[in-house]
């Protein structure tokens, strides 16, 4: 029963083990923190490549407007954009990565978090403090900052330092974060940044063109750009622990340690992914989470400053860990096995047993507790959904009263 009850969770336990051994986190590993390098460098290039790439866009025939020029004083006067005042023209003779690169770099940030490890040495306990970086990019000009919850240490942390493309350091306030999603929002104070557009990636196609914009391996390379295509839809990574991450965008745009929290385009320019994870043991395999997965959850915390969260009252576990715990068959090929339900939650009220396995939320698929909680973002205090389950082999609807999740849970 011991590996039983390893797999076993409930909806309000972020079990998140990044012990996979074939596929990590894209992040660097923890370093002690180093002296600040000077980057007064890094935005004068920056401010040279946006002006040359401006005249070329201007010899283009006006592919992105990217300031104007004032002949009289022989100055140029630098534009203030988002990135929803920049139009990509793919039938332009400028090549798309260029574009999506000039109209997207400001918005993407470094994270570096300052993290406390403790160690069990043969000398006994030994603590260390240490630094890890990662990515991610600005979604509302007020500060708002989309990355993963393994770039902010699920948590674990003891400062967040944001890096702006202009050189200047904030210090980061973590809103909200869920490992289950391996999704993050962090805030800064400081208004009028440059934002990115969201795209849609439920209309993703296979071998559509696609960039990465990230921090790969140090600071030193920030903002680097990768391209590549979609290489496939709907992946998902399995742990140990029975932990699944799904759906996943499949790319072969290059992205490394760093590059975690950072944003994946089309090529339009709008983010379609939230790059997360690689397999070091090939060659172009990248995962990045679709950004409608976020889409409901950070217009809830920009609305509200913070997240409602619902839940049904259960403690399960998906078809497969139960199999493969007790050796025995499930009368569904996939789903959520109800271990227990909680006293007055909607599951009781519900009427909800141990033994029904759950199987989808208002036709929406639901494989294990991570695709039911990811389901559950979707809806508000009060909503009614129709839950299909599996009740001694047969299958039944059963409608359900969501509700916000106590404190006490």
């Amino acid at each position: 029963m011991d590996n039983f009850e390893k797999n076993l969770f409930d909806e309000n336990k972020n079990n998140f083990n990044s012990g996979y051994d074939n596929i990590n986190f894209i992040m660097p590993n923890f370093e002690k923190p180093k002296k600040k390098r000077n980057r007064k460098k890094t935005l004068f290039s920056y401010i040279a490549i946006a002006l040359i790439a401006a005249i070329i866009g201007g010899a283009a025939g006006g592919y992105l407007a990217l300031g104007r020029m004032n002949i009289a004083n022989n100055n140029v006067i630098p534009p203030v954009l988002t990135a929803q005042d920049v139009n990509i023209n793919l039938t332009d003779d400028v090549y798309f990565a260029v574009a999506v690169a000039e109209k997207n770099q400001k918005t993407v940030v470094g994270i570096t978090t300052d993290v406390v490890q403790h160690y069990n040495t043969f000398f006994g306990p030994y603590t260390e403090k240490a630094q890890s970086m990662g990515s991610g990019f600005i979604v509302n000009p007020n500060g708002y900052i989309l990355t993963n919850s393994h770039v902010i240490g699920d948590g674990k942390y003891e400062k967040i330092t944001v890096s702006l493309i202009d050189g200047s350091t904030e210090v980061g306030d973590v809103l909200w974060y869920d490992t289950t999603l391996d999704l993050a929002i962090v805030k800064i104070n400081k208004a009028g940044l440059p934002t990115v557009e969201l795209g849609d990636s439920d209309s993703l196609r296979v071998g559509e063109p696609v960039v990465a914009i990230g921090n790969p391996m140090t600071l030193d390379l920030e903002r680097t750009v990768t391209q590549g295509i979609i290489s496939g839809l709907n992946r998902s990574i399995a742990f140990e622990n029975g932990t699944v991450i799904e759906p996943l965008i499949q790319t072969d745009a290059s992205i490394n340690a760093g590059n975690s929290g950072g944003p994946l385009f089309n090529a339009s320019g709008q983010v379609v992914g939230i790059n997360t994870a690689k397999v070091n043991t090939a060659e172009g395999l990248g995962f990045s989470i679709p950004v409608n997965t976020a889409k409901p959850i950070i217009d809830q915390i920009i609305k509200t400053g913070k997240l409602t969260t619902l839940y049904i009252g259960i403690k399960g576990i998906g078809v497969e860990a139960y199999e493969a715990a007790l050796g025995i068959d499930v009368a569904a090929d996939y789903g959520v096995v109800v271990i227990e339900t909680i006293a007055n939650s909607p599951a009781t009220e519900a009427d909800l047993n141990p033994g029904d396995v759950i199987t989808a939320i208002d036709g929406d698929k639901v494989a294990n507790m991570s695709d039911l909680k990811r389901n559950l973002y979707e809806y508000n205090d009060g909503d009614i959904v129709e839950l299909t389950i599996i009740r001694n082999g047969k299958e039944q609807k059963v409608p359900m009263t969501l509700k916000t999740k106590p404190a006490e849970y």
